[in-house]
């Protein structure tokens, strides 16, 4: 019952209530944050080594 009234709430507003999102909206949301990260952790750096490490754990 309470997922036919959370339905009904989201469609008053245009909101596709199976939680899928343009590829386009997701990056946008995500880049923000993705730059706070790597200002925060170290920046490029620090991904790059982590990469690396990753690349010679699975052999490659």
């Amino acid at each position: 019952m309470a997922d036919t009234a959370s339905r009904k709430a989201y469609a008053g507003f245009g909101v596709r209530p199976s939680g899928t999102r343009h590829p386009l909206v997701a990056t946008a949301m995500v880049l923000p944050l993705a730059a706070l990260l790597v200002v925060v952790f170290g920046g490029w750096d620090a991904v790059v080594t982590q990469a690396s490490s990753v690349g010679v754990m699975l052999g490659r």
